[in-house]
């Protein structure tokens, strides 16, 4: 069994300190992490030698092919793991499939007739994992799904994935905000909503979405579900704020916002929203990987922006996983179908502290 490279995983614990800001109202002293998560993870293994895995022609050519490669979270990821290949003595070619599934395909094909050594991918479209991983055997080339995973219509895995615990993570912003609907005494306040910002069409962010409305309810049983709303958007920042914006107009009757969401995308588009409805300084949103949040808190400080906290996971733990796994693959070894990288929420406080250089 290969080791993995997950030196850090990050264990599930909300360390969401007093938060400044969001109006005059107070923040929720720290949270513990849920404790239904999931099977515990193994213990990091101590780091190797990266490995040189040749292909047939005695180089190691790997492709990464990413379903929206531009936006950031797949650009830090793809960064991760072109370090990791070339770490291995091989050569890294990015590609950005801009959510195309003709794109991505090509991208497929391309690989195979370059005699790719093996493919890190995320796919934008789940319903064509089987003719994926069909082209990949017949070629004889190891896949590894990052983020979304290669699956039939059942949801089995069929190729090893690497990504984030989606659900248990959601479950850690869903916390969160009850910790600061609790603190703020907002649950009985006929004109304080919920908006959760859900990505329905893309299995792997439903669950992020689901834990978010589980564990907010669960622990807030006392927060009128009818004043708990949803707007599905595709995962950029445009139609975030557009879906968020729906909403928000439909409902004149909420002047504060509590917000959480699938991505960090649209969350950041929800801000923007509030923040042309005038209704920014008392929101409060949770974004999902933290990877626009600290952006928002370099540049307008924890006054000057409607986002709060976020649930930090590293794309670097992602990337790297995912290419360590495959190395493993191309060298016959066994690997888990399933690595999963937990996440910790960060809020002005301490973002810089936990995050370390992932936060300039």
């Amino acid at each position: 069994m290969m080791k993995k490279v997950l030196a850090t995983l990050l264990a599930l614990t909300l360390t969401a300190g007093m938060l400044a800001g969001c109006g005059s109202q107070e923040t929720p002293a720290e949270t513990e992490a849920p404790a239904e998560a999931p099977a515990e993870a193994e213990e990091p293994a101590e780091a190797e030698e990266p490995k040189e895995v040749p292909a047939a022609d005695g180089k190691l050519l790997v492709y990464g092919i990413y379903k929206a490669g531009d936006q950031t979270w797949f650009i830090d990821e793809g960064a991760a793991a072109q370090a990791a290949v070339e770490a291995a003595g091989g050569e890294f070619i990015y590609v950005d499939a801009k959510m195309n599934p003709e794109e991505y395909l090509k991208a497929i094909d391309n690989a195979i007739a370059n005699n790719a050594s093996g493919i890190v991918t995320c796919t934008p479209d789940q319903t064509m994992s089987q003719a994926v991983i069909t082209k990949c055997e017949e070629a004889g080339i190891p896949i590894v799904a990052a983020d979304d995973a290669l699956q039939n219509d059942a949801g089995d895995k069929l190729a090893p994935w690497v990504g984030i615990n989606a659900y248990v993570i959601g479950e850690a912003n869903g916390t969160w905000l009850a910790d600061y609907v609790s603190a703020n005494s907002l649950a009985d306040k006929e004109d304080v909503g919920l908006l959760i910002m859900t990505m329905d069409t893309v299995s792997s962010c439903v669950p992020r979405a689901e834990g978010e409305y589980d564990k907010f309810t669960e622990l807030v049983p006392d927060f009128d579900t009818a004043r708990i709303f949803k707007a599905d958007y595709d995962g950029t920042t445009d139609k975030g704020n557009t879906a968020a914006a729906a909403v928000i107009t439909a409902h004149p009757e909420i002047k504060t916002w509590l917000v959480t969401g699938a991505n960090e995308e649209g969350c950041i588009g929800a801000c923007r929203a509030l923040e042309s409805s005038g209704l920014d300084k008392d929101a409060c949103v949770v974004g999902l990987g933290a990877y626009m949040a600290k952006d928002e808190w370099n540049n307008k400080g924890a006054e000057g922006t409607c986002m709060k906290a976020s649930a930090y996971f590293p794309a670097k733990a992602v990337g790297e996983g995912s290419v360590e796994v495959l190395l493993g693959l191309i060298n016959g070894e066994d690997v888990p179908m399933e690595t999963a990288v937990d996440a910790v929420v960060v809020t002005p406080e301490d973002y810089k502290d936990v995050m370390g250089k992932d936060a300039e």
